[in-house]
């Protein structure tokens, strides 16, 4: 599917472009007005419409918070926003291109379509935003935020190479958690923390986590392990069969051009009208890029960044358990247990209510893992007694 917007201004094209090729991610020049837009977007969101809009909407609350979480406020408000953007243009993406449909194992790795480029440029114009506000408010966010910020910025610009630029929709969806995560925040500055609505919110939170991060996120990374390894194979393949002279690489640059996008040449040929064949060549228009191959330490950087990035949500989702497992753990040895009608009624109360503050516990655990941005307050490091369904403990800020 071709990008629906119009492509960058010449001028701004012929400055971007030498660096685009000196980094190795010539997609990158025919999207870098996108990743600008973007920035731009999300730094109006936090520095002007935020700041505007909510004591509008939250006139009882947005006025009274001190400055540093106001701060975090807006940075919730463009996490937000964010978030629903991409995640809703992902599944766009997913279900309506059809070219990336139709891609086989070869074009997963190597091919490129324009919408899939689009949602790269929002993300990065994104994680832009997130290193300018990690680095300004270091003390605040923490050196964790800083660097995951620049990793994701840098795994995701992969995909300009182009290098499994198929996957950008997939992996996006990642993020369908994130909605959530920032609205159980919310309702704790709402002063609705323990609320029916904030309970209703974190059992979506938690499932949602655990479907798409470690269900789908599991399964893609192991789809996408598979192509990379036939990749890497076929570059070996081809290069063993080439003799080391530069004849020898023109030839392995044209045998793995013909080998990955021989087929979909043939498919852009067959097309009726003037979209089809654009749209299909669009596949294979970098292939003067990726021509020799994918060189192994790239796949080595990605298995890497992705091993980490998937321990981290097994990590976080262990931590939920555990906050689930304290509290249905049974009574001490010796401990009185209840017996009678009445007391089974009164007991299956109490698991009702502990329940529910399993659920608002976990979420809230979920947001203190994840990173500072999460935190209540901002107030980095600090302790506070927090209210939860009645239940007073202690959480770190």
């Amino acid at each position: 599917m071709l990008d629906p917007f119009p492509p960058p201004p010449a001028w701004l094209r012929d400055r971007v472009e030498p660096w685009a090729l000196y980094l190795n991610l010539p997609a990158l020049s025919d999207h870098f007005h996108e990743v600008i837009f973007a920035f731009v977007g999300y730094q109006f969101i936090h520095s002007f419409l935020s700041p505007w809009l909510s004591p509008i909407l939250f006139p009882r609350h947005y006025p009274q918070l001190n400055r540093r979480t106001k701060l975090n406020w807006d940075v919730h408000v463009v996490s937000l926003v964010q978030s629903v953007l991409i995640n809703a243009l992902a599944f766009w993406v997913m279900f309506a291109d059809k070219e990336r449909k139709s891609m086989d194992a070869g074009e997963r790795i190597y091919g490129y379509t324009g919408m899939c480029g689009l949602l790269q440029a929002l993300a990065e114009g994104y994680f832009v935003y997130d290193i300018i506000v990690s680095t300004m408010h270091i003390r605040m966010f923490g050196v964790g935020m800083l660097f995951h910020a620049i990793s994701a910025l840098w795994v995701f610009s992969f995909g300009f190479r182009p290098f499994v630029n198929f996957y950008s929709p997939t992996f996006i969806l990642y993020e369908l958690s994130s909605p959530f995560l920032n609205i159980h925040w919310f309702l704790d500055k709402l002063n609705l923390t323990g609320s029916k609505l904030q309970w209703y919110n974190g059992m979506l939170l938690l499932s949602v986590f655990f479907s798409c991060r470690l269900v789908w996120g599991t399964w893609q990374s192991v789809l996408v392990y598979r192509d990379m390894w036939f990749a890497l194979t076929q570059t070996w393949s081809l290069s063993s069969l080439s003799s080391p002279a530069g004849a020898g690489s023109v030839a392995l640059d044209g045998a793995i051009n013909t080998a990955i996008f021989g087929h979909r040449a043939e498919l852009a040929a067959q097309c009726v009208d003037e979209a089809c064949r654009k749209a299909n060549e669009e596949v294979f228009k970098y292939a003067g890029f990726t021509a020799g191959g994918v060189p192994t330490w790239l796949v080595g950087t990605y298995v890497a960044a992705n091993v980490v990035l998937n321990s981290l949500n097994y990590y976080w989702f262990s931590k939920m358990v555990e906050t689930v497992l304290k509290r249905f753990r049974g009574p001490k040895e010796g401990g009185a247990q209840k017996k009678g009608d009445g007391k089974r009624e009164e007991k299956v109360e109490e698991v009702t209510d502990v329940v529910e503050k399993v659920v608002l516990e976990a979420a809230a655990s979920l947001e203190e893992e994840e990173g500072s941005p999460f935190l209540a307050d901002g107030e980095f490091g600090v302790a506070k007694d927090v209210d939860v369904g009645g239940d007073v403990r202690r959480r770190k800020r």
